[in-house]
This record gives C-alpha cells, sequence and structure tokens, in this order.
C-alpha cells in the first residue's frame, strides 16, 4: 500500500510541527521555515538552469544545511531544537566555511564600486534570487526570535549565506564571460 501525499489534515489553515504540536499556517514559525524552504527550491533551481561545477559544489552541502535549519525552525520543544542544531552541524566553524567561500569568490572578483543590478545569465539571476529570498527567510527568522528562543547561529548562517549568494551570482556572471550592469 502506498502512501499518499495528501493528509486533509491542513485543510482548517493549521499545520503540525516537527516534534508535536499544530499552528496556523500563516504563524511565524510556519514563515520562517517556510521561506528556508523555498530558499533550498530556489538553490535547487540555481544549480538546475547551467552547470557550474565549482559553484554548483558549494550549494548543495547548503542545500542539507537549509533542510536541518528548516527542521530546527519547525520544532517548538528546546531541547529537540539543540539536537536538530547538533545534526546540522551549524556551529561556528560552518560559519567561518561560508566566510572563507565569500573570501575565495572575492578574489576572484573586480572590487565593488557601485550597486550591481539583479541579472546576466540565468546562474546568476537564479543566485540573485535566491539570495533575496534567503534575505526574507532572515527577516522571518529574526522575528520569530522576537517571541521564540530561536539559536543566533541560525541568523547569523542566513546572512553569510546572502552575502555568499551575491558573491556567487557575481562569480557565475564572470565566469559566463557576462558583464554586470551597475547601477
Amino acid at each position: 500500500m502506498t502512501t499518499k501525499i495528501y493528509t486533509k489534515t491542513g485543510d482548517t489553515g493549521d499545520t503540525g510541527l516537527f516534534g508535536g504540536g499544530r499552528v496556523a499556517k500563516d504563524h511565524p514559525r510556519v514563515e520562517a521555515y517556510g521561506d528556508v524552504d523555498e530558499l533550498n527550491a530556489v538553490l535547487g533551481m540555481a544549480r538546475a538552469v547551467e552547470l557550474m561545477p565549482r559553484v554548483d559544489e558549494v550549494l548543495v552541502p547548503i542545500q542539507r544545511d537549509l533542510f536541518a535549519i528548516g527542521a530546527l525552525l519547525a520544532t517548538p520543544h528546546p531541547e529537540k531544537m539543540r539536537e536538530q542544531l547538533a545534526k546540522a552541524r551549524i556551529d561556528e566553524e560552518r560559519i567561518a566555511q561560508l566566510e572563507r567561500a565569500i573570501d575565495d569568490c572575492d578574489d576572484e572578483l573586480e572590487p565593488l564600486k557601485s550597486f550591481i543590478v539583479p541579472g546576466g545569465t540565468p546562474k546568476a539571476a537564479a543566485l540573485h534570487v535566491a539570495r533575496t529570498v534567503c534575505r526574507r527567510a532572515e527577516r522571518n527568522v529574526v522575528r520569530l526570535r522576537h517571541d521564540e528562543d530561536i539559536p543566533q547561529l541560525v541568523v547569523i548562517y542566513l546572512n553569510r549565506l546572502s552575502d555568499l549568494l551575491f558573491v556567487l551570482a557575481r562569480v557565475a556572471n564572470r565566469r559566463a564571460g557576462a558583464g554586470e550592469v551597475t547601477w
């Protein structure tokens, strides 16, 4: 017997949380992990748009991180949240890895002298979309932190990730030989 994808349990506008409990689908917790899920999907699209191995190999572990962050955000119990954070390996070292990736990209790029208009190649444009979705996810996680005990590392991770996505978009344009449009 196959399991059906639809459960009908959300038909009244609420959803189940990881580890138990139900909340409205417009609850700040659902907004936050929904944005992280959307970011993960946009990164999948960015990987699929054009193959660029050295860029894509940076994105795959980030997508795994985002699954773990989504699970953490969907977990209302502090002890289970700590377990998810440990499982995700989102720690100071992971943040440092993102920073090193940013620095590696910066080494390949001309210094910024003005704002960049998002676009260029399809790969770069998809990475710019991912950056903006990441910023929204970050804002919603910060909003959630006003009322819930969400680890600061999640905010830091998303903040670094949006910076990384910006430089990856620039790198994708550079490697494809596409120029950047400045504002």
